[in-house]
């Protein structure tokens, strides 16, 4: 059974950084799509961002453009995902997601596995 592991999550002020981690395991991982997904509370889970194969084939949400980068380490079989200048409307869950394929889809019912999520709460 694939097994996606997020960590990285926890409390930052606006303005700052943070980078979260998504480690996959029992994955093929150079044949997989990894995408970054958010559910705030009281809000439907929206996509975040997300990377294809190849790398330069990414995905973003409006609301991170230019805020926020993924990127993925085939040796590690890790996603990450580089938050910059936060706000506090980036307070949420944050889950990691993988499918079979290439393109970077922003849909998450494509999506196969999911991972347990981590917090990410911006302080204003």
């Amino acid at each position: 059974q694939v097994q996606l592991v997020e960590s990285g999550g926890g409390l930052v002020q606006a303005g700052d950084s943070l980078r979260l981690s998504c480690a996959a395991s029992r994955i093929t991982f150079s044949s997989y799509v990894m995408g970054w997904f958010r559910q705030a509370p009281g809000k439907e889970r929206e996509f975040v961002a997300a990377i294809g194969v190849p790398d330069s084939n990414t995905n973003y949400g409006d609301s991170v453009k230019g805020r926020f980068t993924i990127s993925r380490d085939y040796d590690k079989k890790t996603v990450y995902l580089q938050m910059n200048v936060l706000k506090s409307d980036d307070t949420a869950v944050y889950y990691c997601a993988a499918r079979l394929g290439s393109q970077a889809t922003m849909t998450e019912r494509l999506y196969d596995y999911w991972g347990q999520g981590t917090q990410v709460t911006v302080s204003s």
